[in-house]
């Protein structure tokens, strides 16, 4: 049980790190997420179905999202929508889409072999495996991205746009980009959960987004003052912890049918601990 909770805490954790690229470094609340994700997945389980390699599958499942991402930033860039409209519009659109690719709402993986099985080890270690090479691969190429000086650009448009276009960089172009590459990487945690699980659901990205920002926001509590690395990995670290708090839930007894109002609590309660903290510890100094 806790190999199987860690090892869906790793998949999950890749869903938070594509978050991050957007919500944290940009401030842009990207609703794609609730379509590329269930997008990556569908994309990767129809092709893997018809015999095609499940780790090409997995890399045409992220060119899918980032064709996602992309929409959603020509749409803020170009089309001047405002971002959260620009994401609930391709968001809907995906839905569509992703219909169109697996020709049903829901298409298995029976009998088929997946990327976790071509591994040598165990069902439950292929998977642990798998997904500590994956967030490794990502952690590493985000920090390697973010220390050139393309990826400087992109926090700088992040941290204060105006500032960064008095320097010459072209903010449009960093946000399309941003959505691009964040969005790939929400479409590669698609893929690789849906393969985990064995299937791939129209309506699997609902909710998507709250599990991503616990993931965020749990290890933003548990650690504080970190560098990027680190920072990157205390993602990891929540999304774990995010799992064992929903199995702890279910543990507890509670009804499944309602995981994502328990996700939602949950979330809510992870931030208001910084305010709750602050009020505290202001009472206990007023006290004295």
């Amino acid at each position: 049980m806790i190999i199987s909770i860690i090892s869906q805490g790793l998949f999950w954790s890749i869903l938070g790190l594509g978050i991050f690229m957007t919500f944290r470094i940009l401030n842009f609340p990207d609703m794609t997420t609730e379509g590329s994700f269930p997008l990556g997945g569908a994309v990767a389980v129809t092709l893997i179905t018809k015999g095609v390699n499940p780790l090409l599958a997995t890399l045409i499942a992220i060119l899918a999202g980032c064709l996602a991402g992309f929409a959603t930033g020509l749409l803020y860039t170009k089309g001047k929508i405002p971002t959260l409209l620009s994401g609930i519009l391709v968001m809907t659109s995906c839905h569509s889409l992703i219909l169109m690719i697996m020709g049903r709402a829901n298409l298995g993986l029976l009998g088929a072999k997946k990327i976790q099985d071509f591994l040598p080890f165990s069902e439950e270690m292929n998977q642990i495996f798998l997904g500590l090479i994956f967030v490794a691969l990502v952690i590493l190429a985000l920090l390697f991205f973010l220390d050139t000086k393309l990826g400087q650009a992109y926090i700088a448009t992040g941290d204060n746009p105006d500032m960064a276009s008095s320097f010459g960089i072209n903010t449009g172009r960093m946000e399309l980009m941003g959505l691009v590459l964040s969005n790939g990487v929400i479409a590669l945690a698609g893929a690789l959960i849906a393969q985990q699980e064995g299937y791939a659901d129209a309506s699997r990205g609902i909710g998507v987004i709250v599990i991503g920002l616990a993931s965020l926001i749990i290890g933003e509590v548990l650690f504080k003052s970190l560098t990027l690395a680190e920072r990157l990995m205390t993602i990891v670290v929540g999304a774990i912890a995010y799992q064992f708090l929903i199995w702890a839930v279910i543990a507890l007894g509670f009804n499944t049918s309602y995981l994502r109002l328990y996700s939602a609590v949950i979330l809510a309660i992870c931030l208001m601990i910084p305010t709750l903290k602050n009020k505290f510890f202001k009472g206990v100094a007023l006290s004295k």
